[in-house]
């Protein structure tokens, strides 16, 4: 099949990844004065219970499936072997999940309605097949199925979630469209895949390696999602909880920009690995390293920094405590970007998924630990700071680990003109942002003047990467006329 764009996937994944976000973040000045903190904070916690069962509906079929495929991209019998098989365990393993969810919805005495809402999560995974068509390096068709129904999406919670008495129709929303838009994408699989014999159809022969990617799974959740219900079960508070859904709300979409590109390089550089192209895969970690640099300083930086003239008017008032959820949580775009990169990237494709674990665990234990102690003195600050810790100490675990293989100086020399760009915006917005009130539009100038300076640092800085993506883009204007 012929060889995919990797900056054209990438351009396709970080609109889909945005586009799973982009719901939200539209309709949150919205809900924020619809549903208030307290409403918020209740859908937040119940998602998050909600997330274990869905969970472990998907195991890890998710990265095994994107990498099986990734290995067979060009063989049409072995294609479709692999995803039947898989698709067949995830079947299984969701229709597993969805009837203990239910019964667990049942037993509920608080919320038992919005609970059982949330099990058309799970039936979301039954229908995904989007681990298939990333595998394949087909992210234009997740994206262009899935942005009608996330328009749909944001009209339906528009207008039917009017009041705080409203958050049923909101919850029910949440995993109504999501599974919508997973079945949708069955249409195209028939160009791809074809009818695979009854004997060749073993969904469970590859279990150890599909539980092995599942372990570090589980243990991202800890700092995932288990950060929402440590803040509701030790604080009691549905404020806090609102506080902190909002802030991680933003943070997701930014970082969503960077991690991306390791959705699109992960069967690119296990095409590579499986031809035995070491030399051009430590080629594309080195570029996935400058990249997260290149994007995720300007983002941390930028959030830093606007976070007081942006939380005001975008959530209104009584969500003052978001402004230095905000500012921690930024720092999560820099310390997942190099992680993922090491993790997801290197790790998955080249079959070291247990030492992916072993980094991830290492970090769940760092974020329960820290959780326990930070969250009763410090609330939902407390759990920010946790999960900040948690992310930079798998991030440092794994360069460790890679270092014979990938130079962690050299990781770290490949953004220093991104660390003096990023620094000089900040110097240059710390004045405009003290003497701008909070407004749209003054949000929108700070952000464009902290980007203006960051680039024209690195115009001055003649960086290889930004000026050679630069000729890049003149080249193909000049083409295109």
């Amino acid at each position: 099949m012929q060889r995919k764009s990797v900056k054209l996937n990438y351009i396709y994944n970080v609109a889909y990844q945005i586009l799973l976000l982009v719901v939200p973040m539209i309709a949150a000045p919205y809900l924020s004065r619809v549903l208030g903190p307290d409403g918020t904070g209740t859908a937040s916690y119940v998602e998050s219970i909600a997330a274990y069962f869905t969970l472990f509906a998907a195991m890890g079929i998710t990265a095994y499936g994107q990498r099986e495929i990734s290995y067979v991209q060009d063989d049409a019998g072995k294609r479709s072997e692999v995803f039947w098989n898989t698709k067949i365990l995830e079947f299984i393993s969701s229709t597993a999940a969805i009837l203990l969810y239910i019964v667990f919805a049942l037993l509920q005495r608080e919320n038992s309605g919005l609970y059982l809402l949330l099990s058309l999560n799970l039936a979301a995974v039954f229908f995904d097949v989007t681990w298939f068509f990333q595998g394949m390096e087909e992210f234009g068709k997740t994206v262009a199925r899935n942005a009608v129904v996330k328009v749909l999406q944001l009209v339906y919670i528009f207008l039917f979630v009017r009041t705080r008495d409203d958050l049923p129709l909101y919850v029910l929303g949440l995993g109504l469209f999501t599974a919508l838009g997973n079945l949708s994408l069955w249409v195209y699989l028939s160009k791809y895949v074809s009818r695979v014999p009854l004997p060749k159809l073993r969904p469970f022969k590859d279990i150890k390696v599909v539980w092995s990617l599942f372990v570090p799974t589980i243990a991202i959740q800890v700092y995932t999602v288990l950060d929402k219900t440590m803040i509701g079960v030790i604080t009691g508070s549905s404020f806090e909880n609102g506080y902190y859904e909002q802030a991680i709300k933003i943070s997701k979409m930014l970082l969503a920009v960077v991690t991306a590109l390791g959705t699109v390089m992960v069967p690119r550089i296990g095409s590579h690995f499986a031809r035995g192209e070491m030399d051009e895969v430590r080629q594309l970690m080195y570029r996935g390293y400058r990249f997260v640099w290149f994007l995720g300083i300007p983002l941390c930086f930028g959030v830093i920094m606007t976070a007081g003239n942006f939380v005001p008017w975008f959530f209104g008032p009584g969500y003052e405590k978001v402004v230095p959820l905000l500012r921690i949580l930024s720092l999560l775009i820099l310390a997942i970007g190099i992680n993922n990169v090491t993790g997801i990237q290197y790790f998955i494709p080249t079959r070291r998924q247990n030492l992916f674990t072993l980094t991830v665990i290492i970090g769940a234990c760092t974020n329960f630990v820290l959780n326990m102690i930070l969250i009763r003195f410090c609330k939902s600050v407390g759990a920010a700071v946790a999960s900040v810790a948690a992310e930079t100490v798998i991030a440092v675990v794994q360069l460790f680990i890679v270092r014979r293989e990938l130079s962690p100086l050299r990781v770290i020399k490949e953004g220093v003109h991104y660390y003096i760009a990023g620094f000089v915006m900040m110097l240059v917005l710390l004045p405009v942002c003290r003497l701008l009130p909070s407004s749209v539009i003054n949000t929108v100038i700070i952000a464009l003047c902290g980007a203006a300076v960051y680039f024209v640092m690195l115009l001055i800085e003649r960086d290889e990467f930004f000026l050679s993506n630069i000729r890049n883009v003149l080249k193909k204007m000049r083409i295109s006329r």
